[in-house]
């Protein structure tokens, strides 16, 4: 047993392939794995559950009924802003996860334990960038499984990987965080995808997969910045058709006042909302990463809204774990 790290960056999400019932799969997650900003949690073996944040706690005590360990006394170093389109409620659930386990000595195996952490349901992209970073595309769900009523809480199997890349570490990926209300989550967030689910227009599905085969996965597999950005653009937008009721428009405010502002930035490609946002993402290059930052900025002051602007390399591995015996 062992005093045990591990630190996991957020995550991108781009958007879904498919949220119509009238096609085959649904779902489908596309996104990138970070390596800034990071959650890092320390665990130590212990005979019951200690944390000091309660949403640790509650992950703790999960991860300790389901390897069957005593117990685990959890720090929480560093935290991801929760809500805003990070994923850092997964990040945190697998990298407790990992800790207790490895604490005792035990594989975590995140994928497989996932579900009981009420993790990896609709999208599988949390979990495969903490498993291995890159940018990822996952299977989805058969239609008919994931409807407009999610299965029992842990009652899923994470969805499978079907294509991921490592992207190069030049590229410089930004983002902003606007101080603004959070993003969905809980039932809030599955009433909205109902409602999104239960609308949503098949065609858009169809011009997805189109974008997504013929521009973005060949532009990741060949490593061309602007092209995948561009792809990465409109897959965004064409999710922002389906979900424009349920947040006001393409992009949720003030996320679209920030879109378009960046998208006129020559230095920067593939502006988007990640998941229900705030957070707006775009994809610059090292060289260029200091004008990025400099227009992301601006963007925010001409808005009058207070935020934080954070550039950040793909990730190319999953979750860092050092053990201190």
């Amino acid at each position: 047993m062992a005093t045990v790290t591990v630190s996991a960056g957020a995550r991108l999400h781009v958007g879904f392939q498919n949220l119509s019932l009238a096609r085959e799969r649904l779902y489908g997650g596309i996104g990138v794995g970070l390596e800034e900003p990071r959650v890092t949690v320390r665990a130590d073996p212990a005979d019951g559950v200690e944390a000091d944040d309660p949403l640790a706690r509650e992950y703790a005590a999960r991860a300790v009924d389901r390897l069957d360990v005593p117990g685990v006394a959890v720090s929480l170093d560093r935290r991801l802003p929760r809500h805003v389109g990070l994923g850092s409620g997964t990040q945190l659930a697998l990298a407790v996860l990992a800790a207790t386990a490895r604490a005792h000595g035990r594989d975590p195996r995140a994928r497989e334990r996932a579900p009981a952490l009420g993790r990896g349901g609709r999208s599988g992209v949390g979990v495969a960038t903490f498993e291995a970073g890159g940018f990822v595309v996952d299977a989805g769900h058969p239609t008919g499984r994931f409807t407009t009523e999610p299965p029992r809480e842990g009652d899923w199997t994470v969805p499978p990987v079907v294509a991921r890349h490592d992207l190069p570490s030049s590229w410089r990926f930004l983002v902003v965080v606007p101080e603004a209300d959070p993003g969905r989550s809980g039932e809030d967030e599955d009433a909205s995808m109902r409602a999104v689910v239960e609308d949503a227009d098949p065609a858009v599905a169809d011009e997805i997969a189109g974008a997504l085969t013929r521009k973005l996965l060949p532009a990741a597999a060949e490593g061309r910045l602007e092209a995948f950005g561009a792809a990465a653009a409109e897959i965004g937008r064409k999710n922002g058709a389906w979900y424009a009721d349920a947040q006001g428009g393409l992009f949720r405010p003030p996320a679209g006042e920030l879109v378009e502002a960046l998208s006129a930035c020559p230095v920067v490609s593939g502006v988007g909302q990640s998941s229900w946002g705030p957070v707006v993402y775009g994809l610059t290059d090292a060289d260029h990463a200091a004008e990025a930052r400099a227009a992301a900025a601006d963007a925010l002051d001409d808005l009058g809204c207070a935020g934080e602007v954070l550039l950040s390399a793909p990730a190319s591995a999953g979750a860092d774990v050092r053990e201190r015996g």
